[in-house]
């Protein structure tokens, strides 16, 4: 089987701060992986490394079988990630259709203007905002920003999806309307990766589940259904605290090289 991520001995340190302390792990084409644990476990930095968004200090990195520290090796058009709501929308002045068709900007993808903004409408019809395309992202709720941040994620057709906390603070209709995209992508075989504070309602769609603590691998689970037992979140130490990324220093990285 392909594997879509393979980590070995990850470190990230950022300043003083040892974020990420030897991750190891596989996750193959197909699967969707949960990223679990408590407010600084290292949960949102780990995706930022995934992607190339901060650097890591040690270890090693493959996505598709392509070293993340040879970048140009890597296909970013197969890999659609969409950061933290916070992170990526405050005090953006674009429409909603600009933030999605940012998304294009990088790789291969865009192929003139009106294929971008063909391919962006796509995407922001999938989650059902296309009628607000022109709309400023500012002027949506939070959980509507949130489904235009999935639609920025998908407008490559990626094979690989990694949205971090796509559920944080979302209305139900969003929660919903996310949920049911990766549904879809799930069956069409594209592989997910979700940044999870709770999993008890995702349990359906999840395959895996690496639970992080303290910046290491507590354990790397496909036996979900064991996860069913622990209650509504993951993790018995869970702080009941859904605050947005970890107690690391934060970057904003608006504008990651191949995918934002």
């Amino acid at each position: 089987m392909t594997q879509a991520v393979s980590a070995r001995g990850v470190h990230v340190q950022l300043g003083s701060a040892h974020i990420l302390l030897g991750i190891d792990f596989d996750l193959e084409a197909g699967r969707t992986l949960a990223i679990l644990g408590s407010n600084g476990s290292g949960k949102s930095t780990l995706v930022r490394a995934l992607v190339g968004a901060i650097p890591t200090s040690a270890g090693s990195i493959e996505l598709f079988g392509a070293p993340l520290k040879k970048r140009r090796k890597v296909d970013w058009d197969r890999i659609g990630y969409a950061p933290q709501r916070t992170t990526a929308t405050s005090g953006v002045p674009a429409t909603a259709l600009e933030t999605v068709m940012g998304g294009l900007v990088y790789g291969h993808c865009l192929r003139g203007r009106r294929n971008g903004r063909d391919r962006a409408m796509e995407a922001l019809a999938t989650v059902g905002l296309a009628e607000r395309a022109n709309e400023s992202v500012q002027t949506f709720s939070g959980g509507q920003q949130q489904r235009i941040l999935a639609a920025r994620a998908l407008v490559r057709d990626p094979d690989m999806i990694i949205l971090d906390e796509p559920f944080a603070g979302v209305d139900t209709l969003s929660r919903r309307a996310i949920l049911d995209v990766l549904h879809a992508q799930h069956a069409a075989g594209k592989t997910i990766i979700l940044v999870l504070h709770e999993v008890h309602e995702y349990l359906d769609l999840v395959d895996q589940a690496l639970i992080l603590d303290g910046g290491r691998v507590l354990e790397h689970t496909s036996a979900i259904s064991d996860l069913r037992g622990s209650g509504h979140h993951a993790l018995p130490d869970h702080d009941h605290q859904h605050s947005h990324g970890d107690s690391a220093p934060h970057y904003r990285t608006p504008y990651v090289e191949g995918l934002l």
